[in-house]
């Protein structure tokens, strides 16, 4: 079963990408992410009070509450880093280097958890990590090619998601162990909320709300709901599977938004990117065999 909801959680998750690139083009990345999270608190608590799991909450010890708060603060910098390079870079170069996470995960995974490593587990992560590399292009995108230094920074933003993905996938797998799956992406949800508007104060970007037209504000409330549902199938994944092979499969969100970006957005692919593609789908496959 843990298959199926890390099945579900890359197809939102490969949704949620292409909604956030058409919802934020003019709206400021750190308030997009601060609204895109209230809408997945409602719909992650009203979930909690469905099921009934809000009943648990005292039996959460000190422990679990320490790795849901750090896996939360971790997965509300991953989230303000990769809209913001969603903001700056075409989504077919993004979304691969934000997916670099993956090999990383599967490292800390293996070194910390203890999860099994064999031939197919090695292979399937070569094989991943020389895909993700080669569709990565380091070419900034010709339309903000005359912008100079800058049109670099989304590949700094996108580095930093990855980064902070990686650590979430660790701290989650930890913080969510005899925690009600739907109740810990609730609380977690909650914790990225407050680091979300946290930002929002510091830079003073809540004076965009005013200037958010209703298209956008359409877009933003249905990537939040699609971000929730790709959490909260991510993390029953990740409470029933091993998080080595979960996270390589909720990143083939990555077929969703590269087939987005070329027929949506018409960003280009080139061969070595299709080859890298192909590479981490059958990394991906490895894992499963």
């Amino acid at each position: 079963m843990w298959m199926a909801f890390a099945v579900g959680s890359a197809f939102f998750a490969g949704v949620t990408a292409v909604l956030a690139k058409l919802g934020i083009r003019d709206v400021d990345a750190n308030l997009a992410t601060a609204l895109r999270a209230g809408v997945v608190l409602v719909l992650a608590w009203g979930l909690v009070f469905l099921v009934g799991s809000q009943t648990t909450l005292g039996t959460i010890d000190g422990h679990t509450w320490v790795f849901l708060i750090l896996s939360g603060l971790a997965t509300g910098a991953s989230w303000l880093c990769y809209f913001r390079a969603l903001q700056l870079g075409d989504v077919t170069k993004v979304v691969p280097v934000d997916k670099t996470s993956t090999v990383v995960t599967m490292v800390l995974a293996i070194t910390f958890l203890g999860e099994r490593v064999d031939a197919f587990v090695a292979g399937g992560m070569v094989a991943i990590g020389l895909g993700t590399y080669l569709m990565i292009e380091l070419r900034a995108p010709a339309a903000r090619a005359e912008r100079g230094r800058g049109s670099w920074s989304w590949l700094a933003y996108a580095g930093g998601s990855a980064l902070f993905a990686a650590l979430t996938a660790i701290l989650g797998k930890v913080g969510i162990e005899g925690v009600e799956s739907t109740l810990g992406t609730a609380i977690r949800t909650g914790v990225v909320l407050l680091a979300a508007w946290g930002v929002v104060a510091v830079t003073g970007s809540q004076r965009g709300i005013r200037t958010i037209d209703a298209r956008s504000w359409v877009f933003l409330v249905v990537s939040g709901v699609t971000t929730g549902l790709s959490w909260l199938c991510y993390y029953r994944a990740l409470q029933e599977g091993p998080a080595s092979v979960v996270v390589p499969i909720d990143k083939l969100s990555i077929l969703v938004s590269v087939a987005a970006g070329v027929v949506v957005f018409r960003e280009r692919v080139s061969m070595r990117g299709w080859v890298g593609l192909s590479l981490v789908v059958a990394g991906t496959l490895a894992l499963l065999a």
